[in-house]
């Protein structure tokens, strides 16, 4: 779940020990501020409803469904089997766990706060994302509380009891790569990112989906987040209802175990799961979550760091080198073979972790030379049969690749 490793805050001198949810408690600074004090009582009382929101997970689910204890019992079944209990430590930053750089939530609360029909906009460097990535996972944090309120956990797991078994993932990377000899294709279906806008004006994902399943495609990668991808759900469930048979991975900033349980509801044979954002325990949680589930895990890294992390995890059988990075958005795509080098590189081939290139890879020349560092499938966008396109660029890589082993 969130941030499983958070230690809890320690105790200072002449002050009473923190509780689980003394993070909540507002800076000196608003105290002081000019506002009335009937503004700052109900700024004070705005943020104690809030407080769910950047407490435990455990109290976030608790607060959640305090009329409905089938929930919560559910909840600590599932962790008791998979030996990862919630943390007691509130869980409302994650900087400096295993390196990573970005802070879960805004440590000093909400930028923006409701008192009647007034909003007031207190900004400060604990409440302001330092980077695209942080702003992403700040408004999923919030995204996700929202959406547990309408489907609890409960009413997802129900109706996975009876469904279909997830498609092999895994197993269609290594067909493919075992037919051809040449790394397999994730194709994406994407409408836009932040680094790029809109990508495709007329965008239609099932006929998309159709069209890569038709020209060779192993699977499928779907982006579902609305905010900055104009991605959605809605797009992963209308591709598995059209019958389209390549496994799908649900492409999306996963930071909850609960969004697990709801990308399989919607068809989802694979997850993404980004080292940047989620410490080692959690990676090793869900890991186990997605075992339950049937459904395979593309572990994204983008630097030496992560990547050494991600390999000494057990259960890790896909490893995706980004070359772009994901608090700036630069690309460079030297990055791959820079991650795959000497040992590091030996180690993955020995575990039979199979390495998936992700971003860059924009004409032959990018694709061969990520093939030639090891990488066994790529990742790509584009249109079949656009001139010029990402997706013809690999098709025409592989082929000129085949060719030249005859």
């Amino acid at each position: 779940m969130e941030a499983l490793a958070t230690a809890p805050a320690p105790s200072r001198p002449g002050l009473p020990p923190p509780t689980r949810c003394s993070h909540l408690r507002r800076p000196k600074a608003l105290a002081a501020s000019k506002l009335p004090r009937r503004v700052i009582a109900a700024l004070h009382m705005d943020g104690a409803r809030a407080a769910p929101l950047r407490c435990t997970p455990a109290e976030t689910d608790a607060a959640a469904t305090t009329s409905d204890q089938t929930e919560t019992a559910v909840e600590a079944t599932e962790q008791g089997n998979n030996g990862a209990p919630a943390a007691d430590a509130p869980a409302s930053s994650i900087e400096g766990l295993d390196g990573i750089k970005i802070r879960r939530r805004p440590v000093t609360g909400p930028s923006v706060h409701h008192v009647g029909p007034f909003q007031f906009r207190l900004e400060n460097v604990g409440n302001t994302p330092r980077n695209i990535l942080e702003k992403i996972v700040w408004n999923k944090d919030v995204e996700i509380w929202q959406m547990k309120e309408k489907m609890p956990l409960y009413r997802l797991k129900g109706p996975l009891d009876n469904a279909p078994p997830a498609r092999d993932f895994v197993a269609a990377l290594k067909a493919s790569y075992d037919r051809t000899a040449l790394p397999a294709l994730i194709a994406e279906v994407k409408k836009a990112s932040p680094s790029r806008g809109v990508l495709r004006e007329n965008f239609d994902p099932v006929e998309i989906a159709q069209a890569y399943e038709k020209n060779g495609a192993a699977c499928l990668s779907v982006l579902t987040d609305s905010k900055f991808f104009q991605g959605s759900f809605d797009y992963l469930e209308a591709i598995r209802n059209a019958g389209v048979k390549c496994p799908l991975l649900c492409k999306e900033f996963i930071i909850d175990a609960w969004q697990l349980y709801y990308a399989r509801s919607k068809g989802a044979d694979a997850v993404l799961l980004i080292a940047a954002i989620l410490p080692d325990r959690d990676i090793s949680y869900m890991l186990k979550i997605c075992k339950i589930l049937g459904m395979a895990a593309l572990v994204e890294v983008h630097d030496e760091r992560e990547i050494d992390r991600v390999i000494g995890i057990d259960g890790i059988q896909l490893i995706g080198i980004n070359n772009r990075n994901l608090e700036t958005f630069e690309v460079d795509i030297s990055n791959t073979k820079k991650l795959l080098e000497g040992e590091r590189g030996q180690l993955i081939t020995q575990k039979d972790i199979i390495v998936v290139g992700e971003s860059g890879l924009f004409t032959p020349d990018h694709v061969s030379f990520v093939q030639d560092a090891g990488v066994k499938a790529d990742s790509c966008r584009g249109v079949p049969h656009q001139a010029g396109g990402p997706w013809e660029s690999n098709r025409r890589a592989f082929r000129q690749r085949h060719l030249a082993r005859e």
